[in-house]
C-alpha cells in the first residue's frame, strides 16, 4: 500500500469510527486504539504534505487562531419562529394554515434544543463554511471552530447534493458541562452559568484548539438548498442522517394537531431525562410544497411554531424600582431584586414594562414576588405575594420626569408608556440613537461598540451620527482602552459604511416605527431620501402596510430642523441616501395597483422569483384570495380551493407565462 492509500484509509477509518461513536452513540474502538491510529495518521501527513487535506480528521483537535471572525451574509435567511404557550394556540395556527393550502396537513414534532444556531455548507460532500445565525440575515464565520466537533461531519457519507446548506444547534450536554465545572472549581475559577451560553460562547473563542477541549455537539434539523430530491420535512431528516449528521431520534410524523398535543405532553416530562437542555417542541408543517404554499412573514415562516414549555417560576424580593430611558425617549420601569436562580442563570433585574403594568400589579418596593423567563429568555414578574406584604409599604407612585435629563415625562394617549421629550438633550437618547445606528442591521460599523459610542459622547467627541464621519484617529486613542490599531479600525469602520445600501441607512436614522420591514418598503416606495422628507400624510399612508402612526411619525422627524441638518450631512459625508443604479435598474411601476397570489410549481421562474419579479415592477404579493386580488398566478399542482375562491370572485386565473409577458 503506497503511502497515499494508507493515508485515505486512516482517513476513512477515522471517521467511520468518529461517526460511529458522536452520530450514532455505539462505539466500535477504545479510545485508546483511537489515539494510536490518529497518531499514525499525523505522522504520515507530516511526512507527506502533498496529501494535506483541510478535512483530515487530524485537525479536529483545532489549533488555527482566529483574531476577527468575518461577517458572512446567508444565502438563505435563518428566520425566527413564532412562539406558542397552549393548545388554542396551535389550534388558530392550524386554523390560519388551513384557510392557506389544500388537502390534508401533516406535522413534523421535533424538540426544540436550546444552544446556538448554526448554518453549514457542504459541497462536493465535505463542509465548506459554519456561520452563526447572527441577526438572521448575516452571521460570523466560526467554521474553524466548528471543525473541531466531532459529530459534525467534514466528509459526508453515500449520497449527497452538489451544494446544500444544512441548519441545527450547537448544544452542551449535561454531562460535558458539569465536568467543565468540576474542572474550573478545582483550579479556583467560577463555575459557567448555564450550558446554552457556553455553547454560544465557545464558539466565538479565538483559538480552537481551546474550542476541541469543549464536548460539544451538534444537532441537525434541517436541509436547505436546490434539488434536494426531497418532498417533505421528515424525508429531510432522514436524508441528513444518511449523509452522516447527528438528527435527534425524537421527532415524529403526526396528523392532526390532536397528536401534536400527544407529543407535547409526553416531551413535557420526558425532557427531564435529556443528556441536553431542550425548552419546547417544534412544530413543522411537513409537506415542503404546502411550506412553500405559506411562505413567511417578516419575522418568521407561516409554517413553523414552536411551542413553549411552561416557564420555571421562582420567588424573591423586590428591592428597589429604577427608571430606564431608551433611545426613543420611552421609559422603562426595572425591577431590582434579591438574586435568584432562575432557569440556570442568576436573575437581578426584570423589566416592569410601564406604569399601568405596576398599577395592575400593584408591586411595591420590599413585596416577594413571583419571577419567570417570558420564553425561557426574559425575566418578567407575573405576581406580588400579597400574604407577605409589609403593612409598612407604600403604594408605588410612577416619576413624573426623566431620571437623566429631568424633563417633565409625557405620555400621548393610547399609548402605554411615559417618554422624556427632550430629544436633542438627553444623554440617553442621544447615545442610544447612535448605538442604534452602527448597529448590525443599520450601519454594521466595524471596531464601534456600544460602550464605545457612549465614551465618544460623554468626552463630547460627538453629539449626533453624522459626527462620527469627522472623527480622526488622533481624537479617538486617548479613548479609554483604545490602542492606535483600534482606533484606525473605528475610523475605517466609519468610512466603509458609506457603501450600506439605502434601506439600511433608512432604518438606522432611527425613525420611530421605522423598523427594517418598513424601512425597505419605504425606500423601495420613494426611492431615496429626498421623496419621503417631503411625502405627505396621504402619500405615506398609500405605501403598503405603511399605516397612520408610522405616516406621522415619518413626517415629525423630518420637520425637525436639526434631523434634516443631519441628513445633509450624512449626504456629504457620502452616505447612500438613494437606492443605487443597480436596483432601480431592476424596478419599473408596470404593475403598481395589482396584488397576485402565487400558488403552484414553476419552471420558468422559481416562486421566490415571481414574488420578487411583481414588487420589482410596484406589484404586491399576497398569501391569501380575497376580492381584493388582481391576479392568480397559477403553477402546477395548485390546490382546488385557491382556483374556486378565485372563479367565485371572478378574479382572472394566469400562468407564469402570462405573467412574464405582462413585463
Amino acid at each position: 500500500m503506497s503511502a497515499e492509500q494508507k493515508i485515505q484509509s486512516l482517513r476513512k477509518e477515522l471517521r467511520d469510527h468518529n461517526y460511529n461513536y458522536y452520530v450514532l452513540d455505539n462505539s466500535t474502538i477504545s479510545d485508546y486504539e483511537f489515539d494510536i491510529k490518529l497518531k499514525e495518521l499525523q505522522i504520515l501527513e507530516e511526512k507527506y504534505p502533498e496529501f494535506y487535506d483541510e478535512n483530515s480528521p487530524t485537525l479536529r483537535v483545532g489549533g488555527e487562531v482566529t483574531k476577527n471572525f468575518s461577517t458572512i451574509v446567508h444565502e438563505y435567511r435563518m428566520y425566527s419562529l413564532d412562539n406558542s404557550y397552549s393548545k388554542e394556540d396551535l389550534l388558530d395556527w392550524e386554523t390560519r394554515i388551513k384557510k392557506q393550502v389544500d388537502g390534508e396537513v401533516q406535522y413534523t414534532c421535533e424538540l426544540k434544543y436550546d444552544g446556538a444556531s448554526m448554518s453549514l455548507t457542504y459541497e462536493k460532500g465535505k463542509l465548506t463554511k459554519a456561520v452563526t445565525r447572527g441577526d438572521g440575515f448575516q452571521g460570523d464565520n466560526v467554521t474553524t471552530n466548528i471543525k473541531t466537533i466531532r459529530s459534525v461531519p467534514l466528509q459526508l457519507k453515500g449520497e449527497y447534493p452538489q451544494k446544500f446548506h444544512i441548519r441545527g444547534e450547537i448544544v452542551l450536554p449535561f454531562v460535558g458541562f458539569n465536568k467543565m465545572n468540576e474542572d474550573r472549581i478545582e483550579a479556583g475559577e467560577e463555575p459557567y452559568r448555564n450550558p446554552r451560553n457556553t455553547a454560544s460562547g465557545s464558539l466565538k473563542l479565538q483559538d480552537s484548539s481551546e474550542v476541541a477541549k469543549r464536548p460539544l455537539e451538534c444537532l441537525l434539523y434541517s436541509l436547505i438548498g436546490n434539488n434536494l430530491k426531497i418532498s417533505t420535512q421528515f424525508e429531510g431528516l432522514k436524508k441528513a442522517h444518511s449523509m452522516g449528521f447527528k438528527v435527534p431520534k425524537a421527532a415524529k410524523l403526526v396528523n392532526s394537531i390532536d397528536e401534536v398535543l400527544d407529543f407535547i405532553v409526553y416531551w413535557d416530562q420526558a425532557r427531564h431525562d435529556l443528556p441536553y437542555e431542550t425548552d419546547g417542541v417544534v412544530i413543522k408543517v411537513n409537506s415542503l410544497f404546502q411550506q412553500e404554499e405559506l411562505g413567511y412573514t417578516a419575522k418568521a415562516p407561516r409554517w413553523a411554531m414552536a411551542y413553549k414549555f411552561k416557564a420555571e417560576q421562582v420567588s424573591t424580593r423586590l428591592n428597589d424600582i429604577t427608571y430606564q430611558v431608551g433611545r426613543t425617549g420611552a421609559i422603562t420601569p426595572v425591577a431590582n431584586l434579591e438574586p435568584v436562580e432562575l432557569a440556570g442563570t442568576t436573575v437581578k433585574r426584570a423589566s416592569l414594562h410601564n406604569s399601568d403594568q405596576i398599577e395592575k400589579l400593584d408591586i411595591r418596593v420590599g413585596d416577594e414576588v413571583f419571577v419567570e423567563k417570558g420564553g425561557e429568555i426574559i425575566p418578567k414578574i407575573i405576581a406580588v405575594d400579597i400574604s407577605k406584604r409589609l403593612e409598612s409599604s407604600e403604594r408605588t407612585k410612577y416619576i413624573t420626569h426623566c431620571p437623566e435629563c429631568h424633563t417633565e415625562l409625557v405620555r400621548a394617549e393610547g399609548e402605554a408608556q411615559h417618554y422624556c421629550p427632550n430629544y436633542n438633550g438627553c444623554n440617553p437618547q442621544i447615545v442610544g440613537r447612535i448605538q442604534h445606528f452602527i448597529s448590525r442591521k443599520a450601519m454594521d460599523i466595524e471596531g464601534l461598540g456600544g460602550e464605545t459610542v457612549a465614551l465618544l459622547v460623554n468626552e463630547g467627541l460627538i453629539h449626533n451620527y453624522a459626527d462620527l464621519y469627522e472623527l480622526k484617529v488622533e481624537q479617538v486613542i486617548p479613548l479609554d482602552r483604545m490602542a492606535e490599531k483600534s482606533a484606525e479600525n473605528l475610523i475605517s469602520g466609519v468610512a466603509a459604511s458609506k457603501q450600506i445600501p439605502f434601506e439600511r441607512v433608512l432604518f438606522a436614522l432611527g425613525i420611530r416605527y421605522v423598523g427594517e420591514t418598513v424601512a425597505k418598503k419605504l425606500a423601495k416606495h420613494f426611492k431615496n431620501i429626498a421623496a419621503i422628507s417631503i411625502a405627505t400624510f396621504e402619500e405615506l399612508i398609500a405605501v403598503d402596510e405603511i399605516g397612520d402612526r408610522i405616516a406621522a411619525s415619518v413626517i415629525e422627524f423630518f420637520s425637525s430642523e436639526e434631523n434634516r441638518l443631519i441628513i445633509e450631512r450624512l449626504e456629504a459625508f457620502g452616505v447612500r441616501l438613494e437606492l443605487s443604479d443597480e436596483q432601480l435598474a431592476n424596478q419599473t411601476t408596470t404593475l403598481v395597483g395589482s396584488t397576485f397570489v402565487v400558488s403552484g410549481v414553476f419552471h420558468s421562474v422559481s416562486r421566490d422569483e415571481l414574488k420578487k419579479l411583481i414588487e420589482n415592477n410596484g406589484g404586491k404579493v399576497s398569501s391569501s384570495i380575497s376580492s381584493k386580488t388582481t391576479y392568480l398566478i397559477a403553477g402546477d399542482k395548485m390546490g382546488p380551493s385557491k382556483r374556486a375562491k378565485a372563479e367565485q370572485l371572478n378574479i382572472p386565473i394566469i400562468t407564469e407565462n402570462d405573467f412574464l409577458q405582462m413585463l
